[in-house]
């Protein structure tokens, strides 16, 4: 029974981490026009936001700003705004030559690993998805008959995997021949890219849920 219930709970994180979404769509992004460590960086602030929520959902906190409208509210707002400024950076870069993309591309490295990791923790901080998935998540593993420190297995398995999914993202797409791809359909790629966060922060603007 336990080995069953865990297994849908991990089944049920991993479908919805590797569901396409902004948050992939940067990180793969970013590995294929900044390299790997840079893409690692945002991965880590994404699995960062996941885990705060992680920790709010097994301690009650979330479903308690879920029923909280208006705090759900300003997050969405919060969210669909920083949403539409990252469309903005990312429609702005693919407008750019190559050349001056480059040329840019200088920031010192612990400032700017630093910055990749804040986006991508406040992309997922800023996500009402997230505090959905993860109520559904504990939700799912605990009950009544679960053994002591349950939650905190649940939450740990889900870090590990959430970390296996985003690393993995950033490793793979920051490969010799994504770059490659990624020099090549540059502008196709970063205007795509500038779509899907134009997305979804309308979509949380607006949507009425």
């Amino acid at each position: 029974m336990i080995d069953s219930q865990i297994a849908l709970v991990y089944g049920t994180y991993l479908f919805a981490t590797i569901s396409p979404g902004p948050s992939n769509m940067a990180v793969m992004g970013t590995a294929m026009r900044d390299g790997r460590r840079p893409a690692l960086a945002l991965a880590a602030g994404v699995v960062t936001g996941s885990l705060f929520w992680a920790l709010l959902a097994g301690a009650g906190l979330s479903a308690v700003l879920t029923a909280y409208t208006p705090a759900l509210f300003i997050l969405k707002i919060a969210s669909g705004i920083y949403l539409l400024y990252l469309a903005a950076c990312a429609g702005k870069s693919a407008m750019k030559p190559g050349a001056d993309v480059e040329r840019t591309n200088t920031e010192p490295e612990g400032p700017r690993y630093w910055s990749l990791y804040r986006q991508g923790a406040l992309m997922h901080i800023g996500n009402p998805k997230a505090i959905i998935v993860w109520i559904a998540i504990i939700s799912l593993g605990a009950h009544e008959a679960s053994p002591f420190g349950w939650e905190l297995a649940i939450i740990g398995g889900c870090a590990t995997l959430g970390t296996m999914v985003f690393g993995g993202y950033a490793v793979l797409f920051s490969t010799t021949s994504m770059i490659a791809l990624y020099a090549r359909w540059r502008r196709w790629l970063e205007g795509t890219l500038s779509m899907v966060f134009m997305a979804a922060g309308l979509k949380l603007l607006f949507s009425r849920s």
